[in-house]
């Protein structure tokens, strides 16, 4: 049977919604838990007993050509997971008789799959399934929502939550121990920042932790504490190990629950691709056993962990792919430093709102170069997160000295971030082959504390897409979610425009470094592939390449920049499988 007609016996008692196909699969995650493999036996089943071939047409359709210029097309064929070619209808003659199937666009925009070149997967679909503090307005609120949360599900035995940005709040001071102990919860409750680099505890799960006035910080973490040195219930960046630690792990099946969720989630955003972001052992065992069951509903590039416990074991049983390149591991990722939000990002001076700090290198620099060395020698490439200068140019100056030794330039190793730069480093991504891989939306949201961060000198090296790519380097897109909304059509909004949603400020923030529509573009097809070393499976729409494209409601290409973050994808396609949603 058609595998379109599989999905659509397998969804037709779920009613349409906003969600999409996170609604329309909702019972796959009790499947799962019951251990039934639905996988490729009802949903992703790629193989059949004889590849069909298959024209869509009348079809709007972008790509980008040999030398990064949009080409324009009217049909697109292809055969099993292989695109054959597209064709420009006013010049050639097609025979719908050749066709095993042939569906009608109706003029939608067609584009390749998006690919998300920084995101946290399991994070993601563990945020699903957790309290989601996202845009609360301030503490009260955020407190609210987590007693709401907890109410709503007695038999957890941790209250966990993600989201919280106290520089949303009127304050923008970090929030306290009181207001959640003020819950009607007695439960431990751990609540992570949005930018994953501080939590918030309640005085449960700190008496569990056995954390004191008298615990001292630990290196590269940061607990804060009232004038008396009491813990105020905030820990940043390596800090909120003291807690962390002792929450229950997810089991392997409550992980293959959460991932197999948000990648549905994500399909149903437009992305066909996305790189996570380090990742442990035990989720790299479940990715394998779902891409054992059958393919992965989009295209996941892993990224190892390098304080996996298991590190040096992962490096060497060597790089993976599966048979449907749904699920590759060729990357280490390594975090030098914290986040701006939280204080965290290492700065070169102090912070010009927090005199005397200047940040949290999380590593020593011989504890750093050990991961590098070690994921170089064994031919990964090394992703590293710096966000701040200081860990810009400390990352930049390693990999100088260990690409040198290690002959490994060709790996096209990365800076995940790269958000703040001193003017001399900026061209030395691309006279290195590092690729700085960003995320647009970090721009927009940043842009209420940045500047009271770093000051008026600092901040003319921040975000700075323009001056890099005009230093000759590729910047690789995404979103970084959960800190961000995985939806690409922000991403390519915020690039084009240096505006948030709302379309402020009125002439982009420090808009001499908006990208065209059509850099944006590439920075999350061709560019993007690229980065993870796929540029010759995905990244664009030509013969040869896997079927990997979106249906879109909006042309984004001729619509006003300051729409484009309203584009809305119509159908997602992996391997020439049409995984959602609805029809155009």
């Amino acid at each position: 049977m058609d595998v379109r007609r599989l999905l659509s016996l397998f969804v037709a008692d779920f009613p349409e919604s906003q969600t999409g196909v996170f609604m329309k699969f909702s019972k796959l995650p009790a499947l799962i838990a019951k251990g039934q493999s639905v996988c490729c036996t009802l949903l992703f089943c790629f193989a059949s007993s004889s590849a069909d071939t298959t024209l869509l047409k009348n079809v709007n359709g972008y790509t980008l050509d040999e030398n990064r210029n949009l080409k324009r097309f009217n049909a697109i064929q292809f055969t099993g997971d292989k695109i054959d070619r597209t064709f420009n209808a006013d010049s050639e003659s097609l025979n719908f008789a050749n066709y095993d199937e042939i569906i009608d666009i109706n003029n939608h925009l067609l584009i390749p799959g998006l690919i998300d070149s920084h995101g946290h997967i399991l994070s993601f679909g563990l945020s699903l399934l957790r309290t989601d503090l996202v845009g609360a307005s301030s503490e009260t609120e955020a407190a609210g929502r987590v007693e709401e949360f907890a109410s709503k599900n007695p038999t957890l035995s941790w209250i966990q939550g993600r989201g919280w940005n106290q520089v949303l709040w009127e304050n923008k001071e970090f929030p306290s121990i009181k207001s959640l102990d003020e819950t009607t919860t007695t439960k431990p409750i751990w609540l992570t920042r949005v930018d994953g680099h501080a939590g918030w505890a309640n005085s449960a799960a700190i008496e569990i932790a056995g954390v004191t006035e008298f615990t001292e910080d630990p290196e590269g973490g940061q607990i804060i504490r009232d004038p008396s040195g009491k813990p105020t219930g905030v820990f940043v960046d390596n800090a909120m190990n003291l807690i962390r630690q002792h929450i229950p792990a997810p089991t392997l099946q409550e992980q293959k629950v959460a991932l197999q969720t948000a990648m549905l989630e994500l399909a149903a955003y437009g992305l066909t691709s996305v790189h996570d972001a380090g990742v442990s052992s035990t989720t790299i065992r479940a990715y394998k056993e779902l891409a054992k069951d059958g393919p992965l509903p989009i295209r996941v590039n892993v990224m190892i962990a390098a304080t996996d416990e298991f590190f040096e074991d992962r490096l060497a049983e060597g790089k993976f792919r599966d048979d449907h390149d749904t699920l590759t591991i060729n990357s280490v990722k390594i975090a030098a430093d914290g986040a701006l939000g939280s204080r965290g990002a290492a700065l070169i001076d102090d912070y010009s709102d927090s005199h005397g700090h200047t940040g949290l290198l999380l590593h020593s620099q011989e504890r750093m170069q050990y991961f590098m060395r070690a994921g170089m020698n064994a031919g990964f490439q090394i992703n590293t997160h710096a966000i701040g200068d200081n860990a810009n140019m400390l990352v930049l100056n390693n990999y100088e000295q260990l690409i040198l030794e290690t002959n490994s330039r060709n790996l096209r190793h990365r800076i995940e971030h790269a958000q703040i730069l001193r003017y001399e480093d900026i061209s030395r991504f691309a006279s290195l082959g590092v690729i700085p891989a960003m995320q647009a939306t970090h721009a927009t949201s940043d842009k209420n504390m940045a500047i009271d961060r770093l000051g008026e000198t600092r901040i003319q090296g921040a975000y700075a897409w323009r001056k890099l790519l005009d230093s000759g380097t590729r910047i690789a897109n995404g979103s970084d979610f959960p800190v961000e909304s995985p939806n690409p059509f922000f991403g390519l909004h915020a690039s084009v425009t240096r505006q948030d949603r709302k379309n402020q400020p009125d002439n982009g923030w420090f808009p001499e470094e908006r990208l065209s529509i059509e850099e944006a573009f590439a920075s999350f097809t061709i560019d993007a592939a690229y980065a993870g070393h796929q540029e010759r499976i995905v990244g664009t729409l030509e013969s040869g390449k896997k079927a990997d494209f979106i249906v879109v409601d909006l042309d984004i290409f001729s619509a006003p920049d300051t729409q484009i973050w309203e584009a809305k994808p119509l159908q997602t396609w992996v391997n020439g499988v049409q995984i959602s949603n609805q029809d155009p």
